[in-house]
């Protein structure tokens, strides 16, 4: 696909989304969120990446939201018919891992962006937050239903219901962000972590996401239970043979994701 909002960068089993519209703050359109979705899809159907970061062109923001004129001009059959839920879902549900890589601005759907991932790296200048009460709607992307899931029910109500942007050390203190670091270090951080990530069992990794993303949304019984059938899944694959043979032989395994 020819992107015009995003770039996709592939570099051996890492692939790196940014979002590039620096002059808008990486505002998210629907343009944009179709192609956000059509590169996740694009990473789910190449068996060589095994990480994905999503970051922010500029330097300013990661994304700054929804372009405020486009939600003036929306009608409410358009919010109806909106793909970003689906597209966060998309996200979710990768089979690989998903990091944001956050500096500068995460507001509205950036933040539920950043959300819909599996680890945020933050830089100390970085900002988040969900003001959409700020213009008379709510947050639409999930982020009633993540937020809360991150940083617990009480919390989360204080942030949608005050519209408040916090910086990225209260956003690491109270769960939000995994990492926070200085602005240059963020790729670097981004990446080294994506690369240690890469280096374990790819099948072992993507069975344990399922199986956390199961256990998250259900009782413990339905999450045992299903941990347990990965754990079996896991055993019918050359990577267990290959991991455990480097271990017995001292030496640093090879997996092949099979």
């Amino acid at each position: 696909m020819d992107y015009q909002n995003i770039s996709l960068e592939m570099d051996g089993d890492l692939a790196l989304l940014t979002i590039n519209r620096p002059q808008v703050r990486n505002a998210l359109d629907p343009p944009t969120w179709a192609e956000i979705r059509a590169a996740v899809r694009q990473c789910r159907n190449d068996y060589t990446v095994r990480v994905l970061i999503i970051t922010g062109a500029g330097g300013k923001a990661f994304a700054s939201g929804a372009d405020i004129r486009s939600l003036r001009d929306r009608q409410a059959l358009d919010v109806l018919k909106s793909e970003t839920q689906e597209t966060l879902s998309d996200i979710e549900a990768l089979d690989k891992v998903v990091i944001a890589a956050i500096d500068g601005y995460a507001l509205g759907g950036g933040c539920e962006l950043a959300m819909a991932c599996d680890i945020r790296i933050a830089t100390d200048r970085s900002k988040l937050g969900q003001p959409e009460v700020n213009l008379g709607i709510i947050p639409g992307a999930g982020g009633t239903q993540r937020l809360q899931r991150l940083v617990g029910l009480g919390k989360a109500k204080e942030l949608i219901f005050t519209g408040d942007i916090i910086d990225a050390a209260e956003a690491e203190r109270i769960g939000l962000v995994n990492k926070v670091v200085g602005a240059g270090e963020l790729l670097p951080a981004a990446k080294e972590m994506a690369a240690k990530i890469a280096a374990k069992g790819p099948v072992a990794v993507s069975l344990a996401k399922a199986s956390i993303a199961v256990g998250a949304d259900t009782d413990i019984r339905t999450g045992l239970l299903f941990e347990k059938m990965a754990q079996t899944v896991a055993f019918f694959t050359g990577d267990r043979l290959e991991g455990t043979s480097a271990f017995l032989e001292k030496r640093k395994p090879d997996f092949q994701g099979e």
